[in-house]
């Protein structure tokens, strides 16, 4: 099978699936980001690391289309990026305000093959199947999402974000609203469904683990406004298991790189008390 991310774009070239170039944003006279230079290439898995409070999920809006931004660019697929297209799919960390909870099951999963003027019954086998490929295939469709653990229910969000075939998937710490094991379970599903679907994904998230486990490379943002101040290639190869991964040496040294980037004044403390 040809890697769609071997034979991509170089990162810094235009023509990949999503080309930031220059982006830059405020809030009054705040400056959040500024100079954004960012390509995400066909097939590849970007994590988006910092500070709290540096602006990424601001980038993330701007890259979604749900956010114009004050400065620069975002092209997607070469085409100007002003507002949400079919082709761009984004998960939120709060699914329960995201899914409709007066809605069953397969019609949050149907609402945007339906908003697109999809027949009901289309709409509906196909929602089944996005369920199927999150593992819901067993969950009576019928239900509603409260009725679901939180974490079917981010499941349910991620099938509706994949039941119209993005090319694209944006993530907002999809997984920061769940407790540790499922949280290890949706990584491991969203990595195996990112593979078998061919899709581009970018994920916002605060847990450094995370990051280097499920990314191709890792964009640490830094600084106010915040900038790119590094990204790391994660070369941790393209099969990944929770426990052998992360026991590797080299795990650990791509992790306490991503770590003394965000906290470079952390690492001098300890480095001096050696």
């Amino acid at each position: 099978m040809v890697n769609p991310v071997a034979n991509a774009v170089d990162g810094r070239t235009p023509g990949g699936e999503l080309d930031v170039r220059e982006l830059g944003h405020r809030y009054g006279a705040n400056d959040i980001l500024a100079g954004i230079d960012l390509t995400v290439r066909p097939g590849e898995f970007i994590s988006l690391v910092g500070p709290s409070g540096v602006g990424k999920t601001t980038l993330l809006r701007c890259l979604s289309g749900l956010q114009r931004p004050a400065d620069g660019q975002v092209r997607y697929r070469g085409v100007p990026l002003t507002e949400p297209v079919a082709g761009v799919a984004v998960v939120f960390q709060d699914y329960s305000r995201s899914l409709l909870p007066w809605s069953s099951v397969v019609d949050n999963v149907a609402l945007p093959l339906r908003s697109a003027g999809r027949s009901k019954q289309d709409s509906r086998e196909l929602a089944r199947a996005a369920l199927a490929e999150v593992g819901l295939g067993s969950v009576d469709p019928r239900a509603y999402p409260w009725q679901l653990s939180g974490g079917m229910q981010q499941r349910v969000a991620i099938a509706r974000a994949l039941v119209y075939r993005p090319s694209l998937v944006l993530m907002d710490e999809p997984f920061a609203s769940v407790d540790a094991q499922t949280r290890a379970d949706l990584e491991d599903l969203v990595r195996r469904l990112h593979g078998e679907l061919g899709l581009s994904v970018v994920l916002v998230t605060h847990d450094m683990d995370e990051a280097v486990y499920m990314s191709d490379r890792v964009v640490v943002l830094n600084g106010k406004p915040a900038t790119i101040a590094t990204v790391l290639d994660i070369d941790l190869g393209a099969t990944r298991d929770q426990v052998a991964t992360k026991s590797t040496a080299r795990f650990a040294q791509l992790r306490s790189e991503v770590y003394r980037i965000i906290h470079p004044a952390s690492s001098a403390v300890t480095t001096s008390a050696r």
